[in-house]
């Protein structure tokens, strides 16, 4: 009985350590807990720390490993292996978002001027409305519909959650008036 204790006590003291292959496209490198990965599409940097959490490199590999070998560690130990995958994605194949611009009432323009959406004519405003678009993200307005699309998946999302939260109408039935421009494809599927 004492040995099957002091079995499951070493087991709880193991170093949990995972291990994130890099392609051949993609130079990755670390420093002070900031990972950086070039390839394709661009570059993308994201800071990853948390105390107790390793990141490393080892024999071409991202190697994240924690002492804390319980239930938060491995939380933080994978939240971090999706960050750095989707980081992979992203400077190989990038994330679309798409948008379709609903109409009914009132026409409604919507463009692209610098850094900034412009939504004209929003169910008769003669004040239009802007959004900014984050640096690294492109859009692209095509008829009834708006393309985004970046090497970050964050922000994409953010960019096309923004559009939609702007020309959201409150106190409506969104069944009867549905006037806005909202997501209709996630950037799930890549570029």
């Amino acid at each position: 009985m004492k040995e099957s204790k002091q079995k499951k006590k070493t087991l709880k003291k193991r170093v949990l350590e995972t291990k994130i292959s890099i392609p051949e496209k993609v130079n990755a490198s670390i420093d002070n807990s900031t990972v950086s990965l070039t390839g394709p599409l661009g570059e993308t940097k994201r800071k990853l720390a948390y105390p107790g959490i390793i990141t490393a490199m080892k024999e071409g590999n991202i190697v994240i490993s924690t002492k804390k070998n319980n239930a938060h560690g491995k939380k933080m130990v994978f939240t971090f292996k999706a960050h750095i995958k989707n980081m992979i994605v992203g400077v190989i194949d990038g994330y679309k978002y798409s948008m379709k611009i609903c109409s009914g009432h009132f026409p409604m323009t919507v463009t692209v001027q610098g850094s900034q959406l412009v939504v004209k004519n929003f169910i008769g405003e003669k004040t239009p409305r802007s959004i900014d678009i984050p640096e690294g993200v492109k859009v692209k307005v095509e008829g009834d519909k708006i393309s985004i699309e970046s090497i970050d998946k964050e922000l994409a999302g953010m960019t096309a959650s923004r559009i939609e939260e702007k020309t959201k109408r409150r106190a409506f039935d969104p069944r009867i008036f549905q006037d806005g421009i909202y997501i209709v494809d996630k950037g799930d599927k890549r570029v």
